[in-house]
This record gives C-alpha cells, structure tokens and sequence, in this order.
C-alpha cells in the first residue's frame, strides 16, 4: 500500500510481485491482501505521510485483520539522507519495522537493473517472493 503518490510502491510490486492496491487499504474481507507493507519515500513530505498511515492503523482506522509487515522507505534522491529526515525515520522505527531501500538510477529510467541491490533481496525474503525472477544478479 502506498503512504502517497509516487512513493515507489508500483516499482517494488514490479520488482518484488503482490498486489498494488494504491493509497487505499485493502479490504481483506473482500479478498484482498491482509498482509500489507506500508511505501513512503524518504521526503519529509513522504515521511509524513508514512506517520499518518501508521497513526490511522493505531487507531483502528484501517479495515480489521489487516498485518503490517513493514514500513518500506524508498529513497527519494541519492546520496545521503539530512539529519532530519533520519531523527524521523528512527521514530518511525521505534512503532514498526522499517526497511529501507536505496535510490535505484533503473527505476528513473525505467531500464533493466545490471544488479539486485541487498535491501530488495532482505525485503524479498519478508514478503516471501523472488527479486525480479529472470536476470538481475544480487
């Protein structure tokens, strides 16, 4: 489920498979996923709106029997992350399990990935899927 537009969370369905089922939460009465993992980006603008998502499934605002596996934080642009944004990030660890993936230049581009990065491979393995089945090496 993604926290906001363009946060990634199509890229990891792509990459990782399961089901993108937007900004809204699934329905798992209706079939759909229960287990979810949460996608931000590492803005401040995305940030935030990873915290709200976490506060309505706090408060019971999110439709029952949902499981949040993790909060998947992809990176907004390369390089290092400011101060700032890390202090959030370690708040959002301390409610849920975070993980974050790296800026990745073959999503931008929308070309092929001459390797897997690890972080994939590590949230691969929580959602019990294969990276990108054919080709790229880890």
């Amino acid at each position: 489920m993604k926290a906001h537009g363009g946060s990634g969370a199509t890229s990891l369905v792509e990459a990782l498979g399961g089901v993108d089922v937007g900004d809204r939460w699934p329905e798992p009465a209706r079939g759909e996923p229960y287990r979810i993992v949460l996608v931000g980006r590492t803005s401040a603008r995305g940030l935030r709106a990873v915290s709200r998502a976490l506060g309505a499934l706090k408060d019971g605002n999110a439709p029952q029997g949902l499981e949040l596996l993790a909060v998947v934080l992809v990176a907004d642009a390369p390089g290092r992350l400011p101060i700032g944004l890390l202090r959030r990030i370690r708040v959002l660890r301390s409610v849920a399990r975070v993980h974050r993936v790296p800026w990745i230049p073959a999503w931008r581009t929308d070309s092929p990935m001459k390797y897997v990065p690890r972080q994939l491979v590590t949230l691969s393995r929580l959602v019990g899927s294969d990276v990108y089945g054919e080709g790229a090496r880890s």
